[in-house]
C-alpha cells in the first residue's frame, strides 16, 4: 500500500497535487449543494409571482422554488457564495503557467478551446434549455417542447447556468496567452515577486484582501453588486468579474513559484495553521451575515446608512479570502491521500459540474408536491445529482473524444 508521502510524491513528479485535484473535486461538489439548496432558500423569489418571459426572470438564478424553506440552508448557500468561485478561479490559475511554458501560446489555447470552450457551447445550447425547462413548467408553460422553444428564443437572452465559469475562464486563458506573446517571462516574474509571500500567508492574505477590496469597492460604486452583465449566452456577475481575475493570477503566480512551494507547501505555515484559518474563516463570515442582515432591515425601513454598506461590501472579499486560505490549508494539511471513490470523483468531477444543473432543476421539480422538509428535499436532490452526473459522465467518458475533452 502506497504511504501518503509517497502518493504525494509522485503526484508532484507529475506536475499535480493530489491536495490541490482533492480539493477542486470538493468544490465541485460544493456546487452542486450549492444550487441544490437553493430552491429552498428563505430568500428565494415566490414562484410565479411573474411571467416565466418578464424581466428580471429570477428563476435563472431559482429554477425551481419551493414552498419548503430552511435558514439553515440560508447559511450553506451564502457561504459557498462568498467564496467557492473565487477559489476556484485560483486553482485554475495555478497550472496556466505551466500549460503555457510547456506547450507555447497556440496549443495552449487549442487545449483551451477544446477543454472550456466545447462544452461551453454544448451546455448554452442543449443542457441549460434542458435545465430551465422545469422551471417554465413551473411557471404554468405549456408542456410540450413547440411553445418552449417558441418561449426560449423570445427571452432576449440565453441563459447558460452554471457554465459561465467555463467562459469566463476561457476568456482569463486567452488573456495570459496575450500576455505571454507580449512578456514571453511575466508568468516567472509574477511567481518570484508572489510566491515568497506564501512563506508568509498572513502577509499574501493581507495583500490579497487589500487588492481585492479595492477592486471590489470601486465596481460597486457603478453597479449593483448583484448585478449580472449578459450578452447572449455570455454572463458573469458584473461586480466580481475582477475579483475573479485577481484570484486567477494570484493562482499564476502561485503556480508559477511552484504547486509545492511557498503558499501550497504541505508542511508550510499556512498547512500548519489551519485551524486559526478555519476560526478566521467562520468569524469573518458571522459578521459578514450580521452585516447583511442589519443591511436589509435598514432597507425595509427606507434608512440605509451608506457607510454600513460599504462596510459590508468590504466584508465580502475579506471573508471569500479568508475562507479560501482555509480550505486550501485544509487539502494541504489532511488532503494528500484518497481512495478510490475519491479518485473517481477527482477524474469525473468536471464532468459533474457541466451535468449536475440538469439533474438538479429536474429533481427539484419532481419533489414539488412531496410533504418532506426543506433539508430533506435538498439532501435527496444533491444526493440525486451527484449520483446521476457522476454515473453519466463515467459512461461518457468511454467515448474517446469525450474522454479528451471532460
Amino acid at each position: 500500500m502506497e504511504t501518503g508521502l509517497q502518493t504525494r510524491d509522485q503526484a508532484s513528479r507529475m506536475g499535480r497535487s493530489l491536495a490541490i485535484d482533492n480539493l477542486r473535486s470538493l468544490l465541485t461538489l460544493l456546487v452542486v449543494a450549492h444550487h441544490a439548496v437553493l430552491a429552498y432558500v428563505s430568500f428565494a423569489p415566490p414562484a410565479g409571482i411573474t411571467p416565466w418571459d418578464t424581466w428580471p426572470m429570477l428563476w435563472r438564478a431559482f429554477p425551481i422554488v419551493d414552498p419548503a424553506r430552511s435558514s439553515l440552508l440560508d447559511l450553506i448557500a451564502s457561504y459557498n457564495d462568498g467564496f467557492f468561485m473565487a477559489l476556484f478561479f485560483l486553482l485554475a490559475g495555478l497550472f496556466t503557467w505551466r500549460g503555457l511554458a510547456k506547450k507555447g501560446v497556440g496549443p495552449f489555447l487549442r487545449g483551451r478551446g477544446r477543454r472550456l470552450g466545447i462544452p461551453f457551447i454544448i451546455c448554452a445550447a442543449f443542457l441549460a434549455p434542458l435545465a430551465y425547462y422545469p422551471s417554465y413548467l413551473q411557471h404554468g408553460g405549456e408542456p410540450s417542447l413547440g411553445p418552449f422553444s417558441s418561449a426560449w428564443s423570445s427571452l432576449g437572452v440565453w441563459p447558460a447556468g452554471p457554465a459561465w465559469f467555463l467562459w469566463v475562464l476561457l476568456a482569463f486563458s486567452a488573456l495570459a496567452a496575450l500576455v505571454t506573446t507580449i512578456a514571453p517571462q511575466w508568468g516567472e516574474t509574477l511567481g518570484r515577486r508572489l510566491g515568497p509571500l506564501g512563506e508568509r500567508p498572513a502577509v499574501l492574505f493581507a495583500l490579497l484582501v487589500a487588492v481585492s477590496a479595492g477592486l471590489y469597492l470601486g465596481v460597486t460604486q457603478f453597479v449593483d453588486p448583484m448585478s449580472w452583465f449578459e450578452w447572449g449566452p455570455f454572463s458573469v456577475q458584473t461586480s466580481r468579474i475582477l475579483h475573479y481575475g485577481l484570484y486567477f493570477l494570484v493562482g499564476v503566480g502561485l503556480g508559477s513559484y511552484g504547486i509545492d512551494r511557498g503558499l501550497l507547501a504541505p508542511s508550510g505555515r499556512l498547512a500548519r495553521r489551519w485551524p486559526l484559518w478555519m476560526a478566521a474563516s467562520l468569524t469573518l463570515f458571522v459578521a459578514l451575515m450580521v452585516g447583511v442582515i442589519t443591511l436589509l432591515s435598514q432597507l425595509q425601513s427606507g434608512s440605509l446608512n451608506p457607510v454600513l454598506q460599504q462596510v459590508v461590501n468590504f466584508g465580502f472579499p475579506l471573508s471569500c479570502a479568508a475562507s479560501s486560505f482555509f480550505l486550501m490549508a485544509l487539502f494541504l494539511q489532511f488532503g494528500h491521500r484518497g481512495g478510490s471513490l475519491w479518485r473517481s470523483l477527482g477524474r469525473n468531477a468536471f464532468g459533474i459540474y457541466l451535468l449536475h444543473y440538469l439533474f438538479v432543476s429536474w429533481l427539484q421539480f419532481a419533489l414539488l408536491d412531496m410533504s418532506l422538509g426543506a433539508v430533506t428535499k435538498a439532501t435527496l436532490v444533491f444526493s440525486g445529482a451527484v449520483v446521476l452526473s457522476w454515473g453519466v459522465t463515467i459512461l461518457l467518458r468511454r467515448i474517446p473524444f469525450v474522454a479528451k475533452t471532460i
